[in-house]
């Protein structure tokens, strides 16, 4: 089992954008959770990268996006018009078991994760 590992995290202002990075190798499922303080870690997104398919959290309005990267074994996730209440730390996982693309249980390989912090 190979653990994914995320970069791109940072600190930005609210109508910000960032850009996160995971490495997961050849897993072909990949999602990204995040966890703010307090809270449930949630899902925002995941894809199928061999159908193309992509799914999202209702929330987030079309601000993010997540696709392949260009480097073989990397998945993006583009955050735009960053809000305080995507303030959280954020983890990429992968090894995918099956279930609700959204739960953190379907999950077997997860990252250290990345903070991500909008000011207001």
């Amino acid at each position: 089992q190979v653990q994914p590992v995320e970069s791109g995290g940072g600190s930005v202002q609210a109508g910000g954008s960032l850009r996160l990075s995971c490495v997961t190798s050849g897993y072909n499922f990949v999602g990204w959770f995040r966890q703010a303080p307090g809270k449930e870690r949630e899902g925002v997104a995941a894809i199928a990268k061999t159908l193309g398919r992509t799914y999202y959290s209702d929330s987030l309005t079309g601000r993010f996006t997540i696709s392949a990267g260009e480097t073989l074994g990397t998945t993006i996730l583009q955050m735009n018009n960053l809000t305080p209440e995507d303030t959280a730390m954020y983890y990429c996982a992968a090894d995918f078991t099956g279930g609700t693309w959204s739960s953190p249980l379907g999950y077997r390989a997860w990252g250290q994760g990345t903070q991500v912090t909008v000011s207001s």
